[in-house]
């Protein structure tokens, strides 16, 4: 598995100007609404036999969005009809996917986050590789759905994630100069707390929050992530003992330290909705936030710190961006061609690229579409901003044995700690416990 590199990121991030929440499950079936007049065209044919796509999808933050870019899609195919379901942020997304391809209930187009996903689906999934919007591709975002030389896998966007910060708290604290070392987010977090503020919002009542997002530092942070993942499913590496791993639990004990109460019962949409109105002055979580964001509180004023875990700003002074997820097809679909042509519209039309940009607020992970950094919002400008700096680090989640059941077992092992079942040798240990009995 090649490294992962942000570099080449961000010399295309500059070329094209420059991007998972918690909820209920929600299951929409949008209707195909009755043809419309006009000179509109189509990538797809308006006319023909009626045709049904079923799509299964997590992203639960575009779910309204998504359902209005099918509306637009099926007035200029009135013969397609686009069931869309949602499943995703505390629900289990890879389990319901499974259970609905075990049932016979088979989505044509739904999520993987490659790698070990990749590994794990591609026998059901179609070769994309002749599709048009692969030349468009910016080459981070292909690396995770590429298997032998095919690609199985059309990205949805560049996301990153960090501590996201309100600069009005900060500024009532006194804090001039942003922490980008650990003892300075210790220092920030002091004089936050001395004036009245919480310093951290942690929704660590979400495995993915911990076992995702927060877990993945310590393999970012290492020398080379994927030689230390490599040594670790090889038996040459071992997480206890890992300095680097030492480094991170004192930043996971800064945020228990100076963190709202409770932190096993804040879920998704507690944790940023009192990030959004005021009651903490930081929390870890990504781009993805800005549209509950600015329906919460339209004023905030926001931007992206790093995650430092230790005191070399130079090492400590990046956000960590990569692929969230993909859209796939199922191969056996009777319906694979009419859901290229659904694909491949959402990223050529005018209408798909207004909606990736404009709605969904993403980072395209493609060339052609062209963002505009005021459109997007605040925390995707900061993404953009580091990723041309090339001060990034890589997601690894999707590398990790076993997929997202090895995710869910550290997030369930770090909220262990949190409640104060392991202390830190043990959560490490029951790390490597964990590793050992998912790897091949």
């Amino acid at each position: 598995m090649k490294k992962l590199t942000m570099v080449s990121m961000a010399a295309v991030l500059s070329l094209s100007v420059l991007a998972t929440g918690c909820g209920k499950k929600e299951e929409t079936t949008t209707p195909a609404p009755a043809a419309t007049s006009g000179a509109a065209t189509s990538a797809a044919p308006a006319t023909g036999k009626p045709v049904t796509i079923k799509m299964f999808q997590f992203k639960v933050e575009i779910a309204d969005q998504l359902n209005k870019l099918v509306q637009e899609y099926q007035k200029l195919n009135p013969n397609v009809k686009i069931q869309v379901d949602t499943v995703g942020g505390g629900a289990d997304y890879g389990a319901a996917l499974l259970a609905k391809f075990n049932s016979g209930d088979k989505p044509d187009i739904f999520n993987n986050g490659g790698f070990s996903d990749l590994d794990k689906w591609i026998d059901n999934l179609e070769d994309l590789s002749d599709q048009p919007w692969v030349k468009d591709l910016v080459d981070v975002a292909k690396e995770p759905m590429t298997k032998n030389g095919k690609l199985y896998g059309q990205p949805l966007n560049l996301e990153g994630y960090g501590f996201q910060y309100n600069k009005d708290l900060f500024a009532k604290a006194g804090i001039t100069d942003l922490p980008k070392t650990f003892s300075q987010l210790e220092d920030a977090a002091k004089k936050l707390q001395a004036k009245g503020i919480t310093p951290f919002e942690t929704g660590y009542g979400e495995w993915w929050v911990l076992g995702n997002h927060f877990v993945n530092l310590p393999f970012a942070y290492q020398k080379d992530p994927n030689a230390f993942i490599d040594g670790l499913n090889k038996g040459t590496a071992k997480i206890p003992g890992n300095d680097v791993f030492n480094q991170w639990v004192k930043l996971f004990d800064l945020q228990l330290q100076y963190g709202n109460k409770n932190p096993l019962q804040t879920d998704y949409n507690t944790q940023v909705t009192d990030f959004a109105t005021g009651k903490a002055a930081m929390t870890q979580q990504g781009n993805w936030t800005q549209v509950q964001l600015d329906k919460t509180n339209p004023n905030l004023k926001v931007g992206f710190l790093p995650m430092p875990i230790s005191d070399d700003a130079a090492a400590n002074d990046k956000l960590f961006v990569g692929v969230p997820n993909n859209w796939v097809i199922n191969k056996n679909s009777a319906v694979k061609d009419e859901a290229k042509k659904f694909l491949n519209w959402m990223v050529t039309s005018d209408i798909g690229k207004k909606y990736i940009t404009e709605e969904f607020k993403f980072i395209p992970a493609f060339k052609s579409i062209p963002a505009d950094e005021k459109v997007l919002g605040p925390l995707a400008a900061d993404i953009i901003t580091y990723s041309k700096a090339g001060k990034t680090l890589s997601w690894n989640w999707f590398k990790f044995p076993g997929g997202e059941a090895s995710s869910k077992k550290f997030g369930d092992i770090m909220q262990g700690y949190v409640a104060k079942k392991y202390t830190k040798d043990q959560m490490l240990d029951e790390f490597q416990k964990t590793w050992d009995s998912l790897k091949k």
